[in-house]
């Protein structure tokens, strides 16, 4: 029987992404706050409430890193921009198109030079750090630099990095500072496993293929310069940190309200993203056929880790227990198996909106996430 490495240290063998539905007190509770009915200390009594109720949950769940469910975010990826110096909030003329629906329209801007002093992120982790029991870890989620830099190139955004960025390079590099400040800050509280989530990868991939699929001949250059822009900026904000500090990256194509904004293979950022990213552990979509195969696992060093996101958090149904444990397998012949782990491709709730299926549906997700790792892993 083969003998797998016991993982002490994120990834562990079944994991989850970050984001849980909202309960209904919360959204409530949010819901008033916006109205002016309730004062942020009582938004934030029960935001507190509703965390540690989830803590339990997850500890229950037999889950080793838990999070804080991204309770006191509307997105997985503004809310941290906004807590970002020198960024506002603004809401443009229309939100992300995905596949079925429109977001709600809220954006980042640049205000004034950008960086990472004070960010409210820190106090959040500590409080899941002071409310987690002994031995389990806790792991900090936030957007990756890249993705503040594609909410930034968007064209309704350009006009204010122009007003306060003399060049892409001076912009790149306080994004990087700001990043690896507020990095160290939650180190210095604390953290030990920090997670970037990415979706700039699977935009670079959608692109890939819509320009491919208009001109098999056509010139990919201006996409493989930002995926080197986006790798650049990424390594940047992680470089010479704390060698206990684990810090890994998740990789969707959009998840919305259990919709989807991007679809393609990860063959176009294998040699970017994969290669040369450098983060121990990648968490990869894989849900779907909207991934593509396996194949490109094969750029990923034999010393890092690769998190197969096989089960979906867009539809309560549960998968077929041997046909996920089936397709690690496959995905074992690209990289090895005892590198390899298991989770949901994406967190269930990744704004407030949340995905359509229930918190009862969440949970045997999860719980049949680790019941297939613990049959593969031991």
């Amino acid at each position: 029987m083969t003998e797998f490495t016991k993982r002490t240290v994120s990834p562990f063998r079944y994991d989850v992404v970050g984001s849980f539905l909202r309960p209904q007190a919360l959204k409530d509770a949010r819901a008033k706050f916006a109205a002016g009915e309730i004062s942020p200390a009582d938004l934030t009594a029960v935001e507190d409430k509703c965390i540690n109720e989830l803590i339990q949950k997850e500890v229950a769940a037999g889950l080793q890193a838990v999070t804080d469910g991204e309770f006191r975010r509307s997105y997985w990826h503004l809310d941290f921009f906004w807590g970002l110096q020198g960024v506002k909030h603004v809401n443009l003329k229309h939100g992300y198109f995905f596949h079925d629906e429109e977001t709600r329209n809220d954006s980042a801007q640049v205000a004034g030079k950008i960086s990472g002093e004070n960010h409210p992120f820190v106090n959040y982790f500590k409080f899941v750090r002071d409310h987690v029991p002994a031995g389990v870890q806790v792991k900090q989620t936030i957007p990756a630099p890249a993705q503040f830099l594609e909410e930034l190139i968007r064209p309704e955004n350009q006009a204010s990095v122009k007003d306060n960025y003399a060049s892409v390079e001076e912009l790149d590099h306080d994004v990087a500072a700001a990043y690896h400040q507020v990095i160290e800050d939650l180190y210095a509280a604390g953290c030990r496993t920090l997670q970037l989530d990415d979706c700039t990868w699977g935009i670079s991939v959608n692109n890939f293929a819509n320009l491919k699929k208009k001109d098999p001949n056509a010139d990919t250059s201006a996409l493989k310069q930002l995926q080197e822009r986006f790798l650049k900026v990424n390594n940047a904000a992680i470089a010479d940190l704390p060698a206990d500090l684990t810090v890994n990256t998740h990789v969707c194509r959009g998840n919305y309200h259990s919709t989807w904004a991007a679809a393609g293979g990860y063959g176009p950022v294998a040699d970017t993203l994969l290669a040369q990213e450098n983060v121990q552990a990648f968490y990869l979509e894989y849900d779907s056929d909207r991934a593509g195969g396996f194949e490109p696992l094969a750029k990923v060093p034999d010393d890092k880790y690769v998190v197969l996101g096989l089960i979906t958090s867009k539809s309560g149904q549960l998968e077929d227990k041997q046909t996920i444990i089936d397709r690690i397998h496959e995905a074992a012949k690209y990289h090895p198996l005892d590198h390899l782990c298991l989770s949901p491709q994406c967190g269930f709730a990744s704004t407030e909106e949340g995905n359509i299926l229930t918190e009862e549906q969440q949970w045997k997700k999860v719980a049949l996430v680790k019941e297939i790792a613990t049959e593969v892993w031991g």
